[in-house]
C-alpha cells in the first residue's frame, strides 16, 4: 500500500493505493509543517485519523509533499518521524512545490510552479529538476500574496482602525477578534499561520469591496516581482498555480499577470489527484 500525501501548513491531503493504482481510502489530517510542529503534535494528528493509524503496518510506501519541507534539516526531521510511525514504508520526503509540479506541469515541459494557499513559494521546473531563486523565510518574513498574509493586513486594518465600518461590522460577526483570544492564537496555539489564513475567505468573499481589493492587487504585485521575476524567462513559459488563494482569486490573478506580461497556466485548487496520475505513470 502507498501512501500519497499533499500537505499544507493548514490541512493534509491523503490518499493510500494499491499497486494497481486503486484507491483504498482517503482522508485529511490537519496540516504536517514541520517548520511550526514538533514531533509530538505530529504524531497526535497521525494517531487522530483511523484510517492512518490502523493501517501504518501495512504501508510500503509514503510519499510526503510538504510546506515545510524545503530545506534538508526539515525533510530529514520529518523522515525520521515517519519512519518511526510507518516502520515497515520506504519513506520519501519533498517539498510541497513538487506535488504541484506533478499535478499541473505536462511531462518534460518547461515552467513555472507555484503555491498560493496558507503560504506561498515559486520554483522553476525545466522538466527535469526543480530550482528555486528564493529561500523560504516562512509566515513571519515572506509568503506574498498567501491566506496568512492576507489574514494579517485584515486584522492590521481592523485593529488600526482603516477598515471601512460596514465592512469592521461584518468581520467583528464572523470572527472571534478578541485582543487576548488573537493573541492566545498567535503566540501560544500550534500553527499561528494556518489561524491566520482562517482569515482570508472574508477577504475573497468580499473581494470586490474596494479595501480588500487593495490589500489582494498589492499582494499579487509583490508576489510576481518578489517571486515570479526573479526567473529571466518568466515570460517565456507558462506559470502554473496551485492552492486555494490561486483558485479563488484567479481572476484578478490573471488581470495582474496579464500586467507584467506573464502567460497563466492551470490553476488547481489541490494537486492530490494529479498525483495519483504522476504514481500510476511512474511505480
Amino acid at each position: 500500500m502507498k501512501l500519497l500525501v499533499d500537505s499544507g501548513s493548514t490541512k493534509a491531503d491523503w490518499i493510500a493505493i494499491d499497486e494497481n493504482g486503486k484507491v483504498l481510502f482517503t482522508t485529511q489530517t490537519l496540516g504536517l509543517n514541520p517548520e511550526v510542529l514538533d514531533k509530538e503534535e505530529i504524531i497526535n494528528r497521525l494517531d487522530d485519523k483511523f484510517d492512518i493509524s490502523h493501517n501504518k503496518e501495512k504501508a510500503t510506501h509514503l510519499f510526503f509533499y510538504g510546506a515545510g519541507c524545503g530545506t534538508d534539516r526539515m525533510k530529514d526531521f520529518l523522515t525520521i518521524v515517519f519512519k518511526e510511525y510507518f516502520s515497515n514504508a520506504a519513506i520519501s520526503v519533498h517539498e510541497d512545490t513538487y506535488a504541484a509540479v506533478y499535478a499541473t506541469t505536462p511531462k518534460d515541459e518547461k515552467a513555472i510552479v507555484c503555491i498560493l494557499g496558507t503560504g506561498s513559494n515559486c520554483s522553476f521546473f525545466d522538466g527535469k529538476v526543480l530550482h528555486q531563486k528564493v529561500q523560504s523565510l516562512g509566515y513571519i518574513a515572506m509568503d506574498d500574496c498567501s491566506g496568512n498574509r492576507f489574514g494579517r493586513h485584515l486584522l492590521r486594518g481592523y485593529y488600526f482602525n482603516k477598515m471601512p465600518k460596514e465592512l469592521a461590522k461584518e468581520f467583528e460577526e464572523e470572527y472571534n477578534l478578541d485582543a487576548d483570544y488573537i493573541k492566545n492564537n498567535l503566540y501560544k496555539e500550534p500553527n499561528p499561520n494556518a489561524y491566520l489564513a482562517t482569515f482570508a475567505k472574508f477577504l475573497i468573499k468580499h473581494k470586490d469591496d474596494a479595501f480588500c481589493k487593495e490589500i489582494i492587487k498589492a499582494e499579487m504585485k509583490d508576489f510576481v516581482e518578489n517571486y515570479i521575476m526573479q526567473f529571466d524567462n518568466c515570460h517565456d513559459v507558462l506559470v502554473h498555480f496551485v492552492g486555494s488563494i490561486a483558485f479563488y482569486l484567479k481572476h484578478e490573478l490573471e488581470e495582474v499577470l496579464e500586467h507584467y506580461d506573464i502567460k497563466i497556466g492551470n490553476v488547481l485548487r489541490r494537486p492530490i489527484d494529479g498525483l495519483i496520475a504522476y504514481h500510476i505513470l511512474n511505480k
